[in-house]
């Protein structure tokens, strides 16, 4: 399975903060903002990601992340020069996807809860067609949702509806089959001008190879796109961290539990920003794991 991590947009919700930065480069805590699309994709056991942004954010994620071998990954770059919709992310990555099935995951969307990597891998296992993902919201009417039926099969999409017959939000991860290039390549741009991700899901549900995998009780998901939901995740992985004293969305720490790198090359790591706390926890982590 291939992975794509939509980091594009202007970020215009959070200005003044992204006037000059990307929006995937902001803090959020501890760690900037794409580490945490990028630990789900690491979780779901997937190594070759395509990180898509704007040609001006592209030279900073590249300093920032490279070629992703220090972290057992092949990250690669490609452009997104204007906002034409999610969907557009799969047309972009079309060479990356290249006939086989992917994950796309929104670069500001922030996922937690235990056992997250079990339920991405069986997932992954049972993907027939596109599986989406739930989250229970109070304000549904703010989100794209998704209906199910007394079997918890999925049988509606609508954005923002006025009136919603469920409080699934979909989030922003979604798996999809080999199919989803040719499917992307179907659809029309709406009214806004956009390629909607919602018309392609729309297009396996007519298909009934739709599924909907609800996050429920003991997951946390985050959408930091404004000023308060940026806070409010900050403090969130902060309340997690000192009282856990773990790490939210450590790439290091996940690329070495799941064998992507060795104890050594998690030390080189942890060494290289050893003034910091993480980079303290990394050089602690590598001697209790090497």
């Amino acid at each position: 399975m291939k992975g794509i991590v939509l980091a594009g947009g202007t970020g215009s919700r959070l200005y003044p903060l992204t006037k000059a930065t990307s929006k995937q480069l902001l803090a959020v805590y501890d760690k900037p903002m794409v580490y945490y699309p990028l630990s789900v994709l690491m979780l779901a056991g997937i190594r070759e990601i395509l990180v898509i942004s704007t040609p001006e954010s592209i030279p900073s994620l590249r300093a920032l992340l490279g070629d992703g071998s220090d972290l057992g990954l092949d990250i690669s770059y490609a452009e997104q020069d204007q906002p034409r919709g999610i969907a557009e992310a799969l047309l972009i990555g079309a060479d990356h996807i290249d006939g086989n099935p992917s994950a796309l995951i929104l670069g500001d969307n922030i996922f937690h809860g235990a056992g997250f990597s079990r339920i991405l891998r069986a997932a992954r296992e049972r993907l027939d067609g596109c599986t989406l993902f739930g989250y229970p919201v109070s304000d549904p009417e703010r989100y794209g949702i998704g209906e199910t039926d007394e079997r918890g099969a999925l049988v509606s999409i609508e954005e923002k509806p006025l009136r919603p017959r469920s409080d699934n939000a979909i989030t922003g991860l979604y798996l999809y089959d080999s199919d989803v290039v040719e499917v992307a390549r179907g659809i029309e741009p709406s009214a806004r001008g956009e390629l909607e991700i919602t018309d392609v899901n729309k297009a396996y549900l007519k298909e009934g190879r739709a599924q909907l995998c609800r996050l429920g009780r003991g997951f946390t998901w985050l959408d930091a796109g404004t000023h308060d939901s940026l806070l409010a995740a900050s403090q969130y992985v902060q309340v997690i961290e000192k009282r856990q004293s773990v790490r939210v969305a450590c790439l290091e720490e996940i690329a070495l539990r799941m064998g992507y790198i060795d104890a050594e090359r998690c030390r080189r790591s942890g060494e290289a920003m050893k003034s910091s706390e993480y980079g303290k926890y990394l050089v602690q982590l590598s001697e209790t794991l090497g």
